[in-house]
């Protein structure tokens, strides 16, 4: 990846919670319109390193930089805000308002402060455009305990889009699912990140998930020593997303990314 093309750089990154280091000396790109999957132990800090390059935490150590086009880059790491303004969070859960609709749940935030001024009949047209591209047309005045799971999450993940974000930033948000409905909305974040030219970062504990539709697969562990979790593998699947689901080549790929989470210590990258 070249530097034109990065969008986003953390430089040493590190985070300690009650004195105790959760994570330490994590470098991490994320490149323009491009989706990297971040998988990991349960504990290890993935959610919180998701967390921190979104701007919504700070870190202990080190700083983020983001690419703005005109003015180059910018290093933005103690103000979380100005990361947290260009970019969108979809949750493992749902998050929907259930006072409001659909249709409200998605426009919710559209009005603040932070965001571009625009008409009301302006930020309709744009909200009927994002439930039109999630499907969910039809259901604009329903409740959200009307939905199920991945209606659901299909509003969350159009409440993301609809701030045009720079960067997607998604913490496990399809774990809950049925097989069928999670690889249906692993197509639908494909399709809406490429259709928006938006990158992504997807946290997740499945390794299949990952390399189905990840440009990139970054490993977060802690060493064997109880050292704090650093990066310490990296893959790239190749070909067009969605992939095949094992392949021989994702299949060894897997082989290897188990492995490493086996055995931490010995680092997996690809030869640049």
């Amino acid at each position: 990846m070249t530097t034109e093309n990065v969008l986003l750089a953390a430089r040493q990154l590190a985070f300690s919670y009650g004195g105790a280091p959760v994570f330490a000396g994590v470098d991490l790109t994320i490149g323009q319109r491009e989706i990297v999957c971040l998988i990991g132990a349960s504990g290890c800090g993935k959610s919180t390193l998701l967390r921190l390059l979104a701007g919504l935490a700070e870190p202990s150590a080190g700083d983020v930089a983001t690419m703005n086009t005109k003015a180059g880059p910018r290093v933005d790491g103690k103000n979380g805000a100005k990361r947290a303004a260009k970019a969108s969070v979809v949750f493992q859960s749902p998050a929907l308002l259930p006072w409001l609709t659909v249709a409200d749940n998605v426009a919710f935030g559209l009005d603040f402060a932070c965001r571009p001024v625009s008409s009301r009949g302006e930020r309709q047209q744009h909200i009927e455009r994002v439930l039109a591209q999630v499907g969910l047309t039809e259901h604009a005045r329903k409740k959200p305990q009307a939905l199920s799971g991945g209606m659901a999450q299909r509003v969350s993940l159009a409440r993301a889009l609809a701030r045009n974000p720079e960067i997607i930033y998604l913490d496990e948000p399809f774990s809950a699912l049925d097989a069928i409905t999670r690889e249906a909305m692993q197509d639908l974040l494909l399709a809406l990140a490429h259709q928006q030219q938006s990158a992504a970062l997807l946290v997740t504990h499945d390794i299949d998930e990952a390399l189905r539709i990840g440009d990139r697969v970054l490993l977060l562990a802690g060493c064997q020593d109880g050292t704090p979790a650093r990066i310490v593998g990296e893959w790239r699947p190749g070909g067009k997303a969605p992939r095949q689901h094992r392949s021989p080549a994702l299949n060894a790929m897997r082989e290897e990314i188990l492995d490493a989470l086996s055995n931490p210590g010995t680092a997996w990258f690809p030869d640049l």
